[in-house]
């Protein structure tokens, strides 16, 4: 299968089909053809005294150098008349005609400029397609008029020959409609060539196009490339967030199992054998009710201290949980709470805007608070501690995975001066406080040099 340029197919369709080519003595294309060929034959004898103005500077540069100051302005007017041109030939053909670049003077100056006027190739050969296109089109012109004459002329011989019933007359029939075809083909083939002539001397050098195409070609590969290497980022992005998510999955599993059987163990030995120690206190008061007031009264004293003890254990039980404080009062009451029952003095450090954490995320700290805590006034033998809760938002260029940091994140540092070499290990409290915070999609980092104090810094989306 044979195919054919876009522009061939634009203004000359009767050499790209057979079918065209029967159609061509009434085709749109071939009147736009004629239409071109005579419109641009009137204009470019417009353009004839232009070719003459360049042609005479150029005469007159032997002369003392006199031509050298009349050719830039006959060159720039060359270029203006060569710019209506390719206008003219885009809305007659629909062709577009780029115009080539401006030569661009090395330095500042006269001289300069002058030299890059002369010295610009596509210029002089503008000049030269006033003539070269002046003769094509008066060429064209003619051939186009004369097929169409002799068309006219053969039809009224064939005409006359009817009249006349002579039989040789006849022949002019076949040889009119020959000629039409010749007329019709003979502008369409004329418009393609004016347009071909136009491109080669008024547009851009054919290596010029080529590097034009390259370079789109070359950036069209990048911009593919980098969609690619975009696509394999977010594959690899989705592939190690659904590792983390599976990670943190299991040791919020695994957290929620521990706590389980932590309360379990609280219920069992705290709770729950008090609970016996009271049944056996209040048995004892019954029965030494009647025999032993004294007795009776001593082992309900014991009871009510039972009663009291259990309260407490399942208080505290209770806020391990989920402290009441934090839904009643928020998470810097909470916090202030926890500081004021460390053994170890705390300053709380509360930042504003702490009421727009989500009670997951206000839960979390809390614990971790808890939990830090706790290692302080058990391990780190230090002096006193810090606790910073503080909300960041996106507009503090705080980025989370996956956007989960859209409103806002909460962090939250504990730091002591005590006697660090604290570790996270398998197991320990510290470890299923990070759990917790990874299921949050959070992050858990702890700074704990030995003998330098330790630093707890964690942080979790406000949404958790």
């Amino acid at each position: 299968m044979t195919t054919h340029p876009p522009t061939t197919a634009r203004v000359a369709p009767a050499l790209t089909t057979l079918r065209d080519l029967r159609r061509a003595p009434w085709a749109s294309a071939t009147y736009d053809g004629i239409a071109q060929v005579v419109v641009g034959w009137i204009w470019l004898l417009v353009g004839i005294p232009v070719w003459v103005l360049v042609v005479t500077a150029a005469g007159l540069v032997p002369a003392l150098g006199l031509g050298l100051l009349l050719l830039p302005p006959t060159l720039a007017l060359t270029r203006g008349f060569v710019a209506l041109e390719r206008r003219r030939i885009a809305a007659q053909t629909g062709v577009v005609v780029p115009a080539p670049a401006r030569r661009v003077p090395a330095r500042p100056g006269w001289w300069s400029w002058t030299w890059a006027q002369l010295a610009d190739a596509r210029s002089w050969l503008a000049v030269a397609y006033l003539m070269v296109a002046y003769l094509a089109y008066s060429l064209l012109f003619a051939v186009v008029v004369e097929l169409m004459a002799g068309a006219v002329a053969a039809v009224v011989l064939g005409v006359r020959a009817l009249t006349d019933a002579d039989p040789l007359g006849l022949l002019a029939v076949p040889a009119a409609v020959v000629l039409v075809w010749t007329a019709a083909l003979a502008a369409q083939t004329g418009n393609l060539v004016t347009v071909a002539l136009a491109r080669a001397m008024l547009g851009p050098p054919a290596d010029a196009e080529a590097r034009a195409a390259q370079q789109a070609a070359e950036r069209q590969a990048r911009a593919a490339a980098a969609e690619a290497r975009a696509a394999e980022t977010a594959a690899e992005t989705a592939r190690r967030r659904a590792d983390v998510l599976t990670e943190t999955r299991t040791a919020a599993l695994e957290a929620a199992d521990t706590e389980r059987r932590r309360i379990e163990r609280d219920l069992h030995d705290g709770a729950q054998q008090r609970l016996v120690a009271l049944g056996v206190a209040l048995g004892t008061a019954r029965r030494e009710a009647e025999r032993d007031p004294g007795a009776a009264v001593v082992a309900l004293e014991h009871a009510h201290h039972e009663v009291k003890e259990t309260l407490a254990e399942l208080r505290d039980l209770v806020r391990g949980i989920h402290p009441a404080v934090l839904a009643d009062r928020g998470l810097d009451a909470a916090l202030s709470a926890l500081a004021a029952r460390s053994p170890v003095p705390v300053r709380v450090e509360a930042g504003p805007g702490l009421e727009r954490a989500g009670a997951t995320a206000q839960a979390a700290a809390y614990f971790v608070v808890a939990e830090a805590l706790t290692n302080v006034a058990r391990h780190a033998a230090a002096q006193h501690a810090v606790v910073r809760a503080v909300v960041t938002g996106p507009a503090d260029g705080d980025t989370g995975p996956e956007g989960t940091d859209a409103a806002g994140r909460l962090r939250i540092e504990v730091v002591d001066d005590g006697a660090g070499g604290a570790e996270p290990r398998a197991g320990s409290g510290l470890a299923g406080l990070r759990g917790r915070v990874a299921a949050l999609d959070g992050t858990f980092d702890l700074t704990s040099p030995a003998g330098a104090g330790t630093r707890l810094t964690v942080e979790v989306p406000c949404a958790s």
